[in-house]
């Protein structure tokens, strides 16, 4: 049987440049003529893998795709489920590549970050044990920055992006209204164990005394002592303090500042650290504290969306088509950097196996001694990656973002029961 057919699908978290990478790969699929069959998509990740749920993309016409590129979200949805190894869950393995054979899978390409790239290198060797003719291609995505072997994951430029606005323009509200009594404003951003996004609000600064004065990151341990002293100096230096703050800050013990819950994977929501900041520092000096979160809003930003980002967001989609035709097989498409000033980027495959479940963290030089802050060096390596302004089309004083009608892939095979 010939496995001509291409299968996509998105995983993990969402950013405002992943639907971007959607279109790329539907039209340069297209664009490969016979040598790929139908183009499918999976609804929700992996999952809709193991449920038949698969989409085809032949609705899609070439103004759709480019209303796509410019949509955040994610057009076929995704998941947050990370396949088992393949001896703890043979039977899982198996009901895969019964839905690869009935609807004739010779390629595998999934969008996502951490725990993608590790499907992609399991299914990969999977494959080939089977003797199938498959091809598992991972197209990177995650606003982290976390994924090791690449420059930089699409969809981290334009979150990037909003949170050094929002850092921005949050200082000049600041700066108005600093008084004797002292303010201080506290923004929590995505980052688990990574503190880029944090690292990026640093952008927003001009000079020593423009915001975020402080930065925290989940790679330096929380001092407390040392934190509240600086953020006095500050508070009568300017009449005012600005922190950006990672949500997975951690205290000099290695414990959380703030843990929501854990999911019955073992999961951990984050999310409060920032709350715990501004209550520490206004339960010590009394000052006019306010903090906020900007959680969805900072990987759904569509409306203002990075250059450098969207058009890597692109390249990443239209490399792992031809890396694919290519028969390069469980790899990742990897953004590598050849230039600073002017930036330069090209793209390379990485083998999907020797990155899988890593992070990419901050680097040491790329901090500040004291802790608080970051260098010169990680602003140099952030400010081309913010570059650029690509916006959607607006109607009525919104962005315009079309819903899209999927055509369902008719099943072919009995329902699957997850375990």
């Amino acid at each position: 049987m010939n496995h001509q057919n291409l299968l996509y699908a998105q995983s993990g978290g969402m950013t405002a440049v992943i639907n971007a990478s959607a279109a790329s790969v539907i039209e340069a699929a297209r664009a490969a003529g016979p040598a790929i069959g139908r183009i499918y998509a999976a609804r929700h990740g992996i999952l809709g893998v193991l449920d038949e749920d698969l989409v085809d993309t032949a609705s899609f016409s070439a103004a759709d795709l480019e209303a796509l590129a410019h949509s955040p979200g994610g057009v076929f949805g995704a998941c947050r489920f990370d396949l088992d190894t393949i001896a703890d869950n043979p039977a899982q393995f198996e009901r895969v590549f019964e839905v690869f054979a009935a609807h004739r899978i010779g390629y595998f390409l999934y969008n996502g970050g951490n725990g993608s790239m590790d499907a992609v290198a399991k299914l990969s060797q999977a494959a080939r044990a089977r003797n199938y003719p498959l091809v598992c291609i991972g197209v990177p995505k995650t606003v982290d920055n976390d994924l090791e072997g690449t420059d930089c994951s699409p969809g981290f430029g334009s979150a990037a992006k909003y949170v050094a606005i929002a850092m921005l323009e949050a200082g000049r509200d600041l700066d108005a209204m600093a008084s004797r009594t002292g303010r201080v404003f506290v923004m929590e951003v995505m980052g688990r164990n990574a503190g880029w996004l944090a690292a990026a609000t640093a952008l927003a600064s001009e000079g020593p005394d423009d915001p975020p004065h402080l930065i925290l990151l989940p790679e330096v341990p929380l001092d407390e002592t040392r934190l509240l002293a600086a953020v006095r100096a500050t508070v009568e230096r300017l009449g005012y303090c600005a922190i950006t703050v990672s949500e997975g800050i951690r205290h000099l013990d290695g414990t959380p500042v703030m843990q929501q819950a854990d999911d019955r994977k073992g999961h951990v929501q984050l999310g409060g650290a920032g709350q715990c900041i501004s209550r520490l520092i206004q339960t010590t000096f009394g000052y006019k504290s306010h903090w906020a979160i900007p959680d969805y809003l900072q990987r759904a930003a569509g409306h203002l969306v990075s250059g450098t980002d969207h058009a890597q967001a692109r390249a990443v989609g239209h490399a792992a088509v031809a890396f694919a035709l290519d028969g390069i097989d469980g790899a990742m498409v990897a953004i590598q950097r050849t230039a600073d000033e002017p930036y330069q980027w090209t793209v390379r495959a990485v083998p999907a196996a020797d990155i899988a479940n890593l992070e990419r963290r901050v680097p040491a030089a790329f901090i500040r001694e004291d802790g608080l802050q970051v260098s010169e060096l990680a602003r140099v390596h952030l400010r081309p990656l913010i570059e650029g302004e690509v916006r959607p089309a607006f109607r009525n004083g919104l962005p315009v973002y079309p819903r899209f009608q999927l055509e369902p892939v008719a099943k072919r095979l009995p329902a699957y029961r997850r375990s």
